[in-house]
């Protein structure tokens, strides 16, 4: 292993982050959303847990179609999250605590709003070279725009392009029609977005996510596609290594800690895009072991999660990502994500044990762990009854789509409930108070109806409490070198409900067991070793796993 991929190692295995979706974190003020100065305000709760960095979603200006995923500009604060000046207390005090802040960077695409695609719209040929648009047929109208310039799908529905009848064009829109894309073939775009990643180092930032970022290169040329929606043309596209070697290296962020979210992705592409050779990023979110309850592919479309083709994908990736000096993030749960213990456990029978699996089988897993803001409590999906408490335009655009397609209301309803991105956005517990503590007006969105068992402030004076169990699993990380940069390898279970792997450094080998079902199944022999950890109070022997358990031996000297 060479020195720079021991540094990495060393450096990123030990660390933790805890992501912060802002609009449900903590109200400071009464609005009913959360804010930058309610960050603030909890910062000792974060450090309490132990965590490194704080990522933080998007808190720039917005018109809000995407909360906050639609920037109209880079370098301000949405009035209602705070102003600069609560921006620049977060920051030293965070950092007073030893914690880093991660910027959401949404460098893919800007909101219509945004003075660059404003000027566009006003014919301005400097900043129609700022997006990607094409020209329409000559006799194209408003009425009549003719076909787009390619059959390409938004990820939110619909068609990929938009017409501009006063320009007589097309601009692509990959997300919200309100998300116009950038171009980044144009060197302007690419250097206006690296002085935005120094304008916030200014500031104190010391790590950077970027959303969608495998999605910046598009193709020289437009294609339609017969096969798919489009996605294959342009994920992971033809100059993406060189872009983001020149964001890095512009940006001044070359070996800060760094996370890009990687969108239809494929191994060999992470393996570049985070091997420390290359000079890109740290580390890469994938998500192919989210989609294992994906009927045919289809996020809309229900199953149960298959086990062991999630036990194959994280086996493909940790292995392959080591042996090609790639390195994971590690996660189960974010903003985009329903609540993980509901969705591959069983919340109704086995709360505690369903919110504690999950985290230990990625927790020693070889990679950087992230936590989103309400798992360590063990936060469960909605229990909403109609669409109209939804807020995310995905599930009201598909609870439309798929009455389209043919399911009646409640068929249609029954796969919102279980796939919207608002299942993991509800706001954060802090206590069993009105609202949990959130806020003293009303939430923007409201909150799962258990929350006044499952809180903060409940958690934090049980010492057994899926709380206090995430504690455990950030200390052993950071008091473990065989979990920070030691082996991985993926182990042939005695069931399909179990996944086994063990992590080896030196003499040090830690073996770790994770049972996804509600049945008992027999677990894999270990000879010797400690008992390090496990979400059962009390061992029943080794030979067999209990609903949803999870358990880890460190064995020494074999």
């Amino acid at each position: 292993m060479s020195t720079t991929i021991a540094t990495r190692d060393t450096f990123l295995g030990s660390k933790v982050a805890y992501q912060v979706y802002i609009r449900s974190f903590q109200d400071s003020d009464g609005d009913g959303v959360g804010d930058l100065p309610g960050i603030t305000r909890r910062l000792d709760y974060l450090a309490d847990l132990g965590v490194d960095y704080l990522w933080i979603t998007p808190f720039f200006p917005s018109p809000q179609r995407d909360n906050g995923y639609d920037v109209s500009d880079y370098r301000a604060i949405e009035p209602n999250y705070g102003t600069m000046a609560d921006f620049e207390e977060l920051s030293r005090e965070a950092a007073a605590r030893g914690i880093g802040l991660m910027l959401d960077m949404v460098f893919n695409h800007t909101s219509t709003e945004h003075a660059w695609f404003r000027r566009a719209l006003a014919g301005d040929p400097t900043y129609l070279a700022y997006y990607k648009f094409v020209d329409a047929a000559p006799d194209a109208t408003a009425a009549n725009p003719g076909e787009p310039p390619t059959n390409w799908e938004s990820k939110f529905g619909g068609s990929a392009w938009e017409y501009v009848p006063t320009l007589n064009k097309w601009y692509l829109h990959l997300f919200d029609v309100t998300q116009a894309d950038l171009n980044w073939d144009n060197p302007q775009v690419r250097a206006e977005l690296a002085d935005v990643l120094r304008f916030w180092r200014s500031k104190g930032v010391s790590a950077f996510r970027f959303d969608v970022v495998n999605l910046i290169s598009k193709p020289a040329t437009w294609e339609n596609d017969y096969e798919g929606d489009g996605r294959r043309f342009y994920s992971d596209g033809p100059h993406i290594h060189e872009y983001l070697r020149e964001l890095v290296r512009e940006g001044g962020i070359d070996g800060m800690m760094t996370v890009g979210e990687m969108s239809s992705t494929t191994l060999e592409s992470c393996i570049g895009y985070t091997n420390p050779a290359n000079h890109e990023l740290g580390m890469a979110f994938s998500f192919h072991h989210l989609k294992v309850d994906y009927l045919g592919g289809d996020k809309w479309a229900l199953q149960d999660p298959d086990i062991p083709r999630l036990r194959d994908i994280l086996r493909t990736w940790q292995e392959a990502m080591a042996a090609g000096d790639g390195w994971n993030a590690l996660f189960w749960s974010n903003h985009d994500q329903p609540r993980p213990n509901s969705r591959f456990g069983d919340t109704e029978r086995h709360w505690y044990e369903s919110s504690t699996l999950l985290p230990t089988c990625t927790h020693l897993l070889r990679g950087t762990p992230y936590i989103y803001q309400g798992e360590e409590l063990g936060q469960t999906i909605t229990d909403f009854t109609s669409i109209d408490q939804y807020r995310d335009v995905e599930s009201l655009n598909y609870y439309r789509i798929l009455q389209e397609r043919g399911l009646s209301a409640d068929e249609a309803f029954a796969v919102v409930h279980a796939r919207s991105r608002d299942d993991g956005r509800t706001p954060m517990a802090w206590d069993g108070s009105a609202h949990g503590g959130f806020t003293t007006g009303e939430p923007w969105l409201e909150l799962t109806g258990n929350y006044p068992m499952v809180n903060a402030e409940a958690e934090m004076a049980d010492e057994h409490s899926v709380r206090a169990y995430f504690q455990e699993l950030i200390r052993l990380r950071k008091r473990l070198p065989v979990i920070q940069s030691g082996g991985v390898r993926f182990l042939d279970a005695p069931s399909d409900a179990v996944i086994a792997y063990d992590r080896t450094l030196g003499d040090e080998r830690l073996v770790v067991q994770c049972n996804f079902s509600g049945d008992e199944q027999p677990a894999l022999a270990v000879g010797g070793g400690e008992r390090l950890i496990g979400n059962y109070d009390e061992p029943c022997g080794r030979e067999t796993l209990r609903p949803w358990e999870a358990v880890a031996y460190l064995c020494r000297g074999e």
